[in-house]
């Protein structure tokens, strides 16, 4: 026996009103035979004329009896054919909220699930599938020219998801283009269907959430395919199954180029790294090319680690220990500056480590943190006490020492920084929180507590348990971040890009880094909500994309995921690499299912090369090449989410710096990492000073407080101040 079928045998009769039968006796399911009511007679045309194709919907010919199910097969449903979606939407959140009960509105729903238009089996299509839906939903929809309105018809595996299918049909089911695409998730929640709210909540948003969606989507394509317009251009993406990858778009093509390095490159770095005892650290944004010969090689030479930044020094030390004599370093200046200090803290001072270029590798974030603003920034900011200092770790030794001179400083990641903020103002009373330099994190920080403002006391202490709704607005006023720091490659996620995501991959799992700006922020933050999106550091989201490709396996259903990767699409051969492992142990050979999971690169348009295929019969169709017109790399506006500071991180630099160790180490003074000889305002040493930052930070995560000593140093800055 079925959900729907329990239920109904629990309770066959509800006494609470209805629009359709006020309070009459309404039967469950199995619908009951009764007599129409004479003011009721009337709608039986009108559900007859919506529903012709519906053969469990005929209602007898004689006005004495006739099925339940012809009057509740959708409530919304008036004797005006066609009554506006709005006004439809409106009887249908009377009639859920007239029912007081959470369990009576479970029951409505699966009642109206059992009364949906069936669909063919022929329609069950991988091309139906609904995305995101933990259950196996499909929907079809057309377009009926003769009256201009759109047709729906959808189902589901799950009782409860066709129910939520059933509510939508109703409501846009012979309605226009434009009421389709006005209707909003939020429009919905005053129903509170099954406990939307509680338990549970974020599946159930996801089914109103993404039905709806590809509703609009599929009713967009349809409205330009017949008004004779090309549909919105996909942004490219890589599909990843147990078989291989299949790219999808010119930019996905020459990402994949480098997935399968020759083999002869790889034996080669190997032999190299292996016979002159050198490890190598990576940045997860270093160029394609370099990760696809940097992870065949690891199979060959054990010390070899692609990462975020915090982990390449941690890293660079466990190899120090294994006894490598040389650390290589594919990353930004900074990153390099962080390891040789790490290795002399760890005690290894006679280690190597050495940059990829002769040049300075740079970065937009730890640039913008080294300028005069960012000390002004401090020094005004300061005077506030006691305060403390959050320096995103992306930043310079010397930016690090030097503003611990001026505040009490702590370093933070893209992962900790909620956790590290909200610690210090639950410990410190009347503190004053200083973050920088990125003014996309810091702005997204704000918003975040802004939003817990909102919620209540048990779900902030979820987030943190020394917070409470009174603690959070009172926060809000002492949090302070600098207002000009940008990394370039977030920089593109503005408005255009998240018009297009919100336009063609609303009912995608979404993923963002903190640095993103705020209106993909505010995108991914709704997605997460709902248990479809990530915001947080590489490692976040490449944790939440295996945990997506797990719970797929597990339902051991045919699945295709879409993932909009919103960081440096660097993160592409981690996120490869990790899909395919799991997607390759999975077993499909006995009929199992399979499931293909797709990435998706957003492109700027502002920093791509159209170019035309030179067929007259092809005008609409272009080729994207990211980057300046010739189609060398990306542009940098960061216009293809890729930083060209990281692209400095050649494969051949690599090459020669292996093969130059250690007999021509003169030849590479200009790649050496050096010490920091050089001395902060207060007569200390930079490398020292810098580093205490890391240290405050490295406590917390350990422990999950400040350290002591920190806390000392607020505490006393602010006396004497």
């Amino acid at each position: 026996m079925d959900a729907a079928n329990l239920v109904m045998k629990s309770s066959m009769f509800s006494k609470s009103p209805c629009p359709v039968f006020g309070s009459k006796l309404i039967p469950r399911a199995p619908p009951s035979v009764f007599t129409l009511p004479s003011t009721f007679r009337p709608l039986v045309k009108c559900i007859q004329a919506s529903f012709p194709q519906n053969p469990d919907s005929k209602i007898p010919s004689n006005n004495s009896t006739f099925t339940c199910s012809a009057v509740t097969s959708f409530p919304s449903q008036q004797s005006q054919p066609h009554a506006t979606s709005d006004a439809k939407l409106q009887l249908l959140i009377s009639e859920f909220q007239s029912l007081v009960e959470p369990m009576d509105r479970v029951k409505r729903l699966l009642h109206y699930s059992t009364l949906i238009p069936s669909m063919d089996a022929s329609l069950k299509t991988p091309e139906n599938r609904v995305l995101g839906c933990t259950t196996q939903v499909w929907l079809h929809v057309s377009f009926d020219e003769a009256e201009s309105r759109m047709k729906f018809v959808a189902d589901s595996d799950s009782d409860i998801t066709k129910g939520f299918c059933a509510c939508l049909v109703s409501l846009l089911d012979g309605a226009t283009p434009d009421e389709v695409l006005a209707l909003k998730t939020e429009d919905l929640n005053a129903l509170n269907v099954a406990g939307l709210n509680g338990k549970g909540s974020a599946s159930r948003a996801n089914t109103w959430h993404n039905v709806l969606v590809s509703m609009q989507k599929r009713t967009r394509a349809l409205v330009a395919e017949r008004e004779g317009r090309p549909r919105n251009e996909l942004f490219p993406s890589l599909v990843i199954t147990a078989d291989g990858i299949q790219p999808q778009g010119s930019y996905a093509e020459a990402q994949a180029r480098f997935l399968f390095p020759d083999e002869s490159r790889v034996q080669e770095l190997a032999n190299l790294l292996k016979e002159k005892k050198i490890g190598v650290v990576a940045h997860f944004y270093m160029d394609p090319e370099v990760q696809g010969v940097l992870t065949a090689a690891q199979k060959l030479w054990p010390h070899i680690h692609i990462s975020d930044s915090l982990v390449m020094a941690d890293k660079a030390v466990s190899m120090a220990k294994a006894g490598c004599e040389y650390i290589s370093v594919l990353g930004v200046d900074f990153m390099s500056e962080n390891v040789r200090a790490i290795l002399d803290l760890a005690g290894f001072p006679e280690v190597g480590v050495y940059r990829m270029s002769d040049e300075r590798i740079g970065c937009s974030l730890a640039d913008a943190a080294a300028s005069p603003a960012y000390l002004d920034y401090l020094k005004t900011a300061s005077t506030s006490s006691p305060s403390l200092h959050v320096v995103y770790i992306n930043t310079s030794l010397e930016t690090k020492a030097y503003s611990h001179e001026l505040v009490p400083t702590i370093t933070c990641t893209s992962s900790n920084v909620v956790q590290t903020i909200l610690q210090a103002f639950a410990e410190v009373p009347d503190l004053e929180v200083l973050y920088g330099p990125d003014t996309y994190m810091g702005s997204n920080i704000a918003e975040l507590f802004t939003q817990m403002s909102t919620m209540t006391d048990e779900e902030i202490s979820e987030i943190h348990p020394l917070h409470n709704r009174s603690s959070i607005k009172s926060l809000l006023p002492r949090l302070h971040y600098f207002q000009d720091g940008t990394c370039i490659v977030h920089h593109l996620f503005g408005h255009e890009v998240v018009e297009n995501i919100n336009e063609m991959y609303g009912d995608a799992f979404l993923t963002a880094h903190f640095e993103v700006p705020g209106e993909m922020f505010s995108l991914a933050m709704e997605a997460k909500k709902r248990g479809m999106g990530v915001v947080g550091s590489t490692s976040n989201i490449l944790d939440f994309i295996k945990e997506r490709v797990e719970e797929a396996l597990n339902r051991n259903v045919d699945e295709h995921l879409q993932f909009v990767l919103g960081t440096e699409s660097g993160m592409i051969t981690a996120i490869v690499a990790a899909v395919g492992k799991l997607l390759g142990s999975a077993d499909t050979s006995s009929g199992g299912a399979k499931v293909s999971v797709e990435i998706v690169f957003p492109v700027s348009s502002e920093a791509v090369t159209r170019t035309s295929t030179g067929s007259s019969l092809d005008q609409n169709k272009v080729n994207i090449i990211p980057g300046v017109a010739s189609g060398e790399g990306c542009s940098l506006h960061g216009g293809c989410a890729s930083c060209p500071y990281m692209k400095m991180n050649s494969l051949s630099s690599l090459l020669r710096v292996c093969q130059s160790l250690p007999h021509g180490k003169a030849e590479l003074s200009a790649y050496e990492a050096g010490r920091f000889s050089l001395q902060t305002p207060n007569g200390k040493q930079i490398a020292d000073v810098g580093c205490e930052p890391v240290l405050h930070m490295r406590h917390f995560q350990a422990t999950k407080r400040l350290p002591e000593q920190l806390i000392n140093q607020i505490l006393q800055r602010s006396s004497s101040a």
